[in-house]
């Protein structure tokens, strides 16, 4: 068995792309998706170079009219596999897919969202749902930024709005569409067709972006110094200039860096100190917890080796997030190789993937398989799971704190589940978890986002619609009868400090404690 206690570091390889010269009237691929070649699954299939080959057409020549009206939405498929003209004839050509060449709906790549685009009957559930277009009049909600801009691009080479930088990718209208549209996959794929394509690689805006994006590695370079680096950060005409140059708002506090990381920890600790075969978890930390919150990593580890767990902690990088909200997939993508290579090694070894960070389970889950066609990946998705998500199907955790007595000291918390945890329908179930333990007050502060949204609240442009959003949940926090907050996520406890002053906890830290782990 293979136990893994060092990081591998920031990989330094490109995933440079070339432009298919195959005549098939594909583009530059798109960002981030893998080139032809792989494990593509082509669904949109039209003559070679979009005409009607002669012997097929039983000789017929129609013009190009006919030909273009094969190739677009002015005919339809008959039930007999030929194409119906517009005025009611159909074709006699044959769609035998063995003489036809695919078609992208976005030139280049391997990712065909028309169906789901189809699918989208305008009732307009993920407008009404997400944060941002409720606090910003001028962003044209979820249902553009998906399908309507699909729907454009599929037809004529048309751009991408400017407006999917005001996604948040909060991916509330995933939740909200009962059409299943696989909208935040046509946001990230947008996005990054945007970035890559259209935004000005020596804008503020676009070196401030891919900063945020890649936080993994401003945060290995402040953990070398980190009492060094908390201040500077933090340092008031460093906070100024800061706003200034870069557009990150003075109002945010940065975190502190932790001086002893978890990955450093778990070294000095000597890794795993329980060996259990047949029970055994892969711990993905994630950034934050690894540089700026190492006992979340600590209580999870604890925790599981309580329940007799084996944990292994495999080289890793940042699971995306960031990135994909940026529309930096190609970073993601080079992440995403690391990550899956070694968690399917893990998985091989018997165990399941456990993240304590519900963006980062949502990554692994969902927008790794989306986007990407690594090998593995759908078995890393299969075998993802949110740290207490995984405890509460696997073992009587209710019976187990029961026995443990609860706590001597009262303490009350307020609960926001993040908008990434509702998505994987996790939604409440820190407040399951613990409200008959005893000395334990839970209480559910709403459904409301907190408004950060990972980077979104650090840009200078979106501070005050992130604050905006958040209101509800200040608001719902302060009627609370405890004062410290609870969240699985990261930047959500940044936001509900940020907003209330409150000391935040993440659920694995109150279950340490309450299990005497």
């Amino acid at each position: 068995m293979t136990r893994h206690t060092e990081d591998d570091g920031d990989a330094g390889d490109s995933n440079e792309t070339t432009e298919p010269t195959d005549g098939c009237g594909r583009g530059e691929p798109a960002p981030g998706v893998p080139e032809a070649g792989r494990d593509e699954r082509p669904s949109v299939f039209v003559p070679d170079g979009g005409e009607v080959p002669e012997a097929e057409a039983g000789g017929r020549d129609d013009g190009p009219a006919a030909d273009d009206r094969a190739a677009t939405d002015g005919g339809v498929e008959s039930a007999s596999g030929g194409t119906e003209s517009a005025t009611g004839g159909t074709d006699s050509a044959e769609l035998d897919p063995d003489a036809y060449d695919p078609v992208d709906v976005f030139p280049g790549g391997d990712l065909d969202l028309r169906e789901g685009a189809d699918s989208c009957y305008k009732c307009t559930s993920c407008d009404t749902s997400c944060p941002v277009a409720e606090v910003d009049d001028e962003f044209p909600g979820p249902k553009f930024q998906g399908p309507e801009q699909w729907r454009l691009k599929r037809k004529e080479d048309h751009d991408i709005d400017e407006s999917i930088t005001s996604c948040s990718n909060c991916m509330r209208c995933d939740d909200a569409c009962p059409s299943s549209v696989p909208l935040s996959q046509m946001h990230n794929e947008a996005r990054g067709q945007y970035v890559e394509r259209q935004m000005e690689k020596l804008s503020v805006e676009y070196i401030r972006n891919r900063i945020l994006a890649n936080y993994r590695t401003s945060a290995s370079l402040a953990s070398m110094f980190p009492r060094t680096a908390s201040f500077a950060m933090n340092f008031g005409p460093a906070r100024w200039a800061m706003e200034k140059a870069m557009g990150i708002p003075k109002e945010r506090d940065f975190p502190e860096f932790a001086t002893e990381t978890f990955r450093e920890w778990w070294k000095a600790r000597g890794g795993a100190q329980v060996e259990n075969p047949d029970k055994r978890v892969a711990y993905f930390h994630g950034c934050y917890s690894n540089y700026n919150t190492p006992e979340v990593g600590k209580a999870m580890v604890r925790v599981y080796e309580h329940f007799g767990y084996e944990v292994m902690v495999p080289p890793q990088k940042c699971s995306g997030t960031p990135m994909f909200a940026n529309g930096m997939l190609k970073d993601a993508r080079r992440h995403a190789e690391t990550n899956v290579e070694n968690l399917v090694e893990a998985i091989g070894e018997g165990a399941d993937v456990i993240a304590s960070c519900t963006s980062c389970s949502m990554s692994l889950r969902q927008e790794y398989p989306e986007l990407f066609d690594l090998h593995g990946i759908e078995d890393l998705a299969e075998h993802t799971f949110e740290a207490l998500e995984y405890l509460r199907i696997h073992e009587d955790l209710e019976g187990e704190l029961e026995a443990a007595g609860g706590l001597d000291d009262e303490r009350a918390f307020a609960y926001h589940a993040p908008c990434h945890a509702r998505n994987q329908g996790l939604s409440r179930q820190a407040v399951e978890t613990f409200r008959d333990v005893d000395g334990v007050t839970m209480e559910d502060v709403g459904d409301s986002c907190s408004g950060i949204s990972g980077t979104y609240g650090w840009k200078e442009e979106k501070y005050e619609k992130s604050m905006k959003i958040g209101e509800e949940m200040f608001e719902h926090m302060e009627d609370a009868e405890g004062e410290v907050g609870m969240t699985e996520c990261p930047t959500c406890a940044m936001q509900m400090e940020h907003g209330t002053g409150y000391e935040i906890e993440h659920p694995l830290q109150l279950l340490e404690d309450t299990l005497g782990a």
